[in-house]
């Protein structure tokens, strides 16, 4: 195979999902399955991931709301784009594993 061939392969997405995949199973053949605890602590931190930033930017719209008295004008953004905010990096956190 030449060089060019096997550089078209290597960035081939289904060559890269299947060795992935190769190694997730290699990975879980070596350790096993996991345990209840370690499984509810991901549950745990991945719902942290998703509710801070939420909470985090209702917390901020709610200062700004007061501070100028604009009722819910910078509250409901905030707190939407926290909720975008922590989905896309539950997202990125369990498509890490």
């Amino acid at each position: 195979m030449t060089r060019q061939h096997k550089d078209d392969a290597d960035e081939d997405p289904l060559v890269k999902q299947t060795r992935l995949r190769r190694d997730r199973r290699a990975r879980w053949l070596r350790q096993g399955d996991m345990s209840v605890g370690r499984r509810l602590a991901q549950i745990g931190v991945l719902g942290w991931i998703f509710v801070v930033p939420t909470l985090a930017g209702l917390f901020l719209g709610r200062m700004i709301d007061a501070r100028f008295e604009s009722g819910i004008f910078w509250s409901a953004p905030l707190m939407f784009l926290g909720v975008c905010l922590g989905g896309w990096t539950a997202w990125k956190w369990m498509n890490a594993r």
